[in-house]
C-alpha cells in the first residue's frame, strides 16, 4: 500500500512537473507574444509621434514662409508707395518749372506785343498828325 502510495506520489510529482513545464512554456510563449505586441505598439507610437513632429515642423515652416511672404509683400507695398510719392513730387516739380517757364515766355510775349502796339500807336498818331497838317 505504501509503495502504491509512493508510486502515485511519484506519478503526481512527475505529472505536476510536466504540467509546470507546460505552464512555463505557455507563460514564456505568452510573454513573447505580449513583448511582440508591446514592441509593435511602441513602434506604432513612435511612428505616430514622428509623423506628428513632422506635421508640426511642416506647419511651423509654412507659417514662417507665410510670415516672410507677408513681410515681403509689405516691403514691396511700401517701396511702391515711396516710388509713387517720389514720382508725384518729381511731376509736381517739373510742372512748376514748366509753369514758370511758360509764365516767363508769356510775359516776354506780352512785353513784345505791348512794345509793338506802342510803336504802331505812335505811327498812327504821327500819321494822323501828318494828315491833319496836310488837310
Amino acid at each position: 500500500h505504501e509503495r502504491e502510495h509512493n508510486r502515485e506520489i511519484s506519478e503526481l510529482a512527475a505529472k505536476h512537473a510536466e504540467e509546470m513545464e507546460k505552464l512555463r512554456a505557455e507563460l514564456k510563449e505568452e510573454q513573447r507574444h505580449l513583448l511582440d505586441e508591446l514592441q509593435q505598439q511602441m513602434a506604432a507610437t513612435h511612428r505616430a509621434e514622428h509623423e506628428q513632429a513632422q506635421l508640426q515642423s511642416q506647419t511651423l515652416h509654412n507659417l514662417e514662409l507665410e510670415a516672410l511672404r507677408l513681410t515681403l509683400n509689405n516691403m514691396h507695398t511700401s517701396q511702391l508707395e515711396l516710388t509713387q510719392s517720389n514720382l508725384r513730387k518729381e511731376k509736381e516739380t517739373a510742372l512748376m518749372g514748366l509753369r514758370e517757364m511758360l509764365n516767363d515766355k508769356r510775359a516776354q510775349e506780352v512785353a513784345i506785343l505791348q512794345s509793338r502796339h506802342q510803336l504802331e500807336w505812335e505811327k498812327i498818331k504821327e500819321q494822323c498828325l501828318k494828315e491833319k497838317e496836310d488837310l
